[in-house]
């Protein structure tokens, strides 16, 4: 007899977004149990809470996993997924200061049309970033400047929202400093002093909306995007040009598309994964392609095949 597949995980972070999530938790029960699914809740807890869980339940009784917090909890979620060789689809709640994977699938704002989707039955392909020994779901940043997500007090990010990144990064400016890079794809090598760089899997990062333009989440590409060393003069304009998209025409700017990548430098340079802080250098990239199902709206999504 087969088994029914009527248990929906939920992982979910409560302090993400003031903690508002946790004033909402019995709705998102109700909406289970309306719909004939028995939800089982699994409170974050820096990874390791649902490292072991996913290690332990058998993913035939389950039919989805939820994800209720920012880019960091979905990141320990997906980590734990590839891990242990989980495939179930997977339902965004974002509630996050930074919500830039569930941004890039154009999910409503507020929890009721959120629940609609994750309850729902259409789903899209995504890939997963990996570097060294890690998955990303969105960015993996390098560079003098992306301490600045870790440094931003998590109290002044709950109050102001990605407002509190560029309050931070404008006091990190005068420690600002090139730094030599050699980045090496199977086809061809860079030497660059960069400021800072980002490889991306989505489109946007640190209230960036188009930080990267061109990338499309299930193409089984990361697109790399490097500020390479130049006149302070000159970082004005190019945040503008950021802001509009426009930046990969900058001459200040290197923009390519990879699926194996090796980042090699003599300087101990600052990494950051989805937010938070990453992996010692050498940093070797490659991406899982389509290995991940993700709920979107049943009308008005765009499709990237």
């Amino acid at each position: 007899m087969e088994r029914e597949r009527n248990k929906v995980l939920l992982y979910y972070n409560a302090y993400s977004g003031s903690g508002m999530f946790r004033n909402n938790l019995d709705h998102i029960i109700d909406r289970c149990q309306y719909h004939g699914m028995q939800l089982i809740p699994v409170r974050a807890a820096k990874g390791r809470v649902i490292d072991e869980v996913l290690s332990q339940i058998n993913p035939e009784e389950f039919n989805r996993i939820i994800v209720a917090g920012g880019d960091g909890t979905t990141n320990l979620c997906v980590n734990a997924m590839v891990r242990h060789g989980i495939h179930l689809p997977l339902g965004l709640l974002p509630s996050g200061t930074a919500n830039d994977f569930a941004y890039y699938f154009e999910l409503p704002s507020d929890l009721y049309s959120q629940m609609d989707i994750a309850l729902g039955s259409k789903t899209t392909q995504a890939d997963v970033g990996r570097v060294n020994n890690r998955c990303f779901i969105n960015v993996a940043a390098m560079g003098t400047m992306v301490g600045v997500s870790q440094k931003t007090d998590p109290n002044l990010k709950n109050a102001l929202g990605p407002l509190a990144y560029y309050l931070k990064a404008l006091t990190e400016l005068p420690q600002i400093h090139p730094i030599d890079v050699k980045l090496i794809t199977p086809e061809e090598t860079f030497e660059e002093q960069i400021y800072f760089m980002v490889v991306m899997n989505g489109e946007s990062a640190g209230g960036f909306r188009r930080l990267s333009p061109q990338s499309s989440i299930n193409d089984g590409k990361l697109d790399v995007v490097a500020f390479r060393k130049m006149p302070i003069v000159e970082f004005g304009p190019l945040l503008f040009e950021v802001v509009s998209g426009r930046h990969p025409e900058n001459r200040n700017v290197l923009c390519f598309q990879v699926d194996q990548l090796r980042i090699e430098s003599a300087e101990d340079l600052e990494t950051d994964i989805d937010g938070e802080q990453g992996e010692k250098l050498p940093l070797e990239f490659s991406v899982l392609k389509k290995r991940l199902d993700v709920f979107v709206s049943e009308t008005g999504w765009r499709y990237d095949d």
